[in-house]
């Protein structure tokens, strides 16, 4: 049995008009009483008791009206759907983040896909620093991802925001009070960091920022999260580089400082596969730019 075959039922049922049902329908009445009769012998019984005068549905024809309807509606929200997905407007996009910067971009980008475009969901992956998102990224894995900027070859990103880096004391450090700190001043304390097989781009920083004050970082400790990583901090294990947006964890015995070095400056971007084909993350990527649109979008870099 065919689908059409239902809705040629239907509209005869309907219409208790085979004239009128094959106009409704856009087919000659021929055509309608041919699709009629072969769904009557598929069936094995009449549907319809046809005379000149009128037609009328056989008890056979009554059982079949609501099944009849049932099918309709299903298919018909079928269809629904399957538009809906060729236009991007439903599916799964994979988000890989991590930290405090990715936990409340992510708030955002959520609140948006969920008032414009309730049909497409967000599966969420957390504690995927930059480096293992990228990675994740371009094998596939996941649709998109919160990364330092810039990204590599094959990778687009939208730049969503400047973090500025900080540095995280315990509360009764001689640095927690005062002004901002100069990265010097940290040459001879003990760090926490995020692991470097994470891929950090906030490890990268760091060391990069030590480098460039003359010294290597005692990385005492490593934390796989921002909220151990305070934690360590508030314990009086060591000090750590943090972005901005930490402030937010408000953790006993931390303290935030100011750092002195402009270029403490760490920009974060959502970003995507080029190739990747999935009409839901392109809806997702406009609505994200929607939800960013003070920050141009970042170009796509020709290293890794």
């Amino acid at each position: 049995m065919e689908f059409r075959q239902f809705e040629a039922f239907l509209a005869v049922a309907e219409e208790l008009h085979f004239g009128r049902a094959a106009e409704k329908l856009h087919v000659a009445q021929p055509a309608l009483s041919r699709i009629i009769r072969m769904l009557e012998k598929e069936l094995g019984t009449e549907l319809f008791e046809r005379t000149t005068r009128k037609v009328r549905l056989t008890p056979s024809g009554v059982a079949l009206l609501e099944p009849a309807k049932a099918i309709h509606i299903h298919v018909d929200g079928v269809k629904r759907i399957t538009r809906a997905a060729k236009q991007g407007e439903i599916g799964s996009v994979k988000v890989g983040f991590a930290g405090t910067t990715g936990y409340s971009i992510l708030s955002i980008l959520a609140r948006e896909v969920s008032r414009e475009q309730p049909g497409i969901s967000l599966e969420l992956q957390p504690q995927l620093y930059s480096g293992e998102a990228l990675t994740l990224l371009r094998d596939g894995e996941i649709d998109l991802g919160v990364v330092g900027s810039p990204t590599p070859t094959g990778i687009s990103a939208h730049l969503v925001r400047n973090e500025t880096l900080i540095v995280a004391v315990p509360s009764d450090h001689p640095l927690a009070r005062g002004g901002p700190i100069s990265i010097v001043e940290l040459r001879d304390q003990r760090f926490i960091a995020y692991p470097a097989s994470h891929g950090s781009r906030i490890r990268d920083a760091m060391i990069s920022l030590c480098t460039a004050a003359g010294f290597v970082p005692h990385i005492a400790q490593e934390a796989p999260d921002p909220y151990s990583m305070l934690a360590l901090v508030g314990a009086d294990v060591g000090v750590s580089i943090v972005v901005g947006s930490s402030t937010h964890i408000q953790v006993d015995g931390v303290t935030y400082r100011p750092l002195a070095e402009a270029t403490g400056v760490l920009p974060i971007a959502l970003a995507w596969r080029d190739t990747n084909p999935s009409l839901a993350l392109r809806t997702v990527v406009e609505l994200a730019k929607k939800a960013f649109p003070l920050e141009c979008a970042a170009e796509p870099a020709t290293h890794a």
